[in-house]
């Protein structure tokens, strides 16, 4: 009996040695709060029109949060939440068009998500965040060129990180089928966001 236990014993520690240094290889993500309170968090976009020009909009309310580890990218992950009903564009009847059915259809679909599925990093900072958008109830996956800004202590005490993206996303997938002629099939969507460790 005894060398039954000891022989146990033996076995549960060589258990517990080698999976020790896979529990410390681990990587664990910091945990961020966009900072949209101080404004240092933007969403904005761009539609040619009729291939002339740009409109330039942006979406200033919204709420988010992500997680990332500098020594371990690929366990980062993001998630957004866009209030539709506050497109801006700067032009106060082109506001209500897009908030209207022809684009946002904003009294049925109020809001907006963005939700990571994973994370590609290229190298310099630079990687591919996958996901799924959800615009107008249509959810579909999208990718986004992601770049590391910097991150950092602030001078008052807190730990920052930031980064921008850039994506195109076809409108008509997402139910915004509006004809504005062929140049304005497609939406180039800008992040900046800059977060505070939790």
């Amino acid at each position: 009996m005894t060398t039954l236990r000891s022989l146990t014993a033996t076995v549960i520690l060589c258990a517990l040695v080698l999976a020790a240094p896979l529990a410390t290889s681990t990587a664990i993500a910091a945990d961020y709060e966009m900072d949209i309170e101080g404004k240092h968090a933007f969403i904005r976009f761009k539609v040619s029109h009729l291939g002339f020009s740009y409109v330039l909009g942006e979406f200033p309310d919204f709420e988010g949060r992500f997680s990332y580890d500098v020594d371990d990218p690929s366990v980062a992950s993001v998630e957004v939440e866009i209030d539709t009903t506050t497109v801006e564009t700067h032009h106060a009847k082109r506001n209500v068009h897009i908030r209207s059915k022809d684009f946002l259809h904003v009294k049925k679909f109020p809001t907006a998500k963005f939700v990571s599925t994973g994370y590609e990093e290229t190298g310099g900072g630079a990687g591919i965040l996958s996901g799924d958008l959800t615009l107008r109830g249509v959810t579909r996956p999208i990718s986004i060129e992601m770049s590391r800004i910097g991150e950092g202590e602030d001078p008052w005490g807190s730990y920052r990180a930031g980064f921008e993206g850039t994506t195109i996303i076809t409108m008509a997938d997402f139910g915004i089928d509006y004809n504005l002629g062929p140049a304005s099939r497609t939406a180039e969507i800008y992040f900046s966001i800059e977060g505070i460790r939790e």
